[in-house]
């Protein structure tokens, strides 16, 4: 049996989303997420692109840091949301928010601590956060 088809969300349509600076393009990407709310439609977001679009929202359009998170954060608990690894980068946005690190090493931080996996890196700063998780 086939598995009913997911959509896979790109950064430029997360981003579309949350900064509305395109109407066109914020109106259809407000009528996908609102089905992807309410569960709708079933959606995959890859961790790539959560890390695209905090770079974007935050480099890019300025937004700070605990505000980018907290929207994609939001987004990953839509109904419609059918990540396996949604904890695991709920996780990652807070920290990434609550600690200031970059979210490749939040993402990393918050998936070795699920998986009970040693992260090994030389950053000071990951070791503590690691150590704290």
């Amino acid at each position: 049996m086939k598995k009913p088809a997911r959509s896979l969300p790109d950064t430029n349509t997360i981003v579309r989303y949350l900064v509305a600076d395109d109407p066109a393009l914020h109106a259809k990407a407000k009528e996908f997420f609102d089905k992807v709310n309410h569960g709708g439609v079933k959606a995959v977001i890859l961790e790539s692109v959560i890390a695209e679009c905090m770079y974007v929202l935050t480099k890019i359009y300025k937004v700070p840091r605990a505000r980018a998170a907290g929207s994609l954060i939001d987004i990953l608990r839509y109904k419609g949301i059918a990540n396996d690894d949604q904890q695991e980068l709920i996780r990652a946005l807070t920290l990434c928010s609550e600690h200031g690190l970059d979210i490749v090493d939040c993402i990393l931080c918050a998936k070795a601590a699920s998986a009970e996996d040693h992260l090994f890196t030389f950053d000071a700063d990951l070791n503590k956060l690691v150590r704290r998780t």
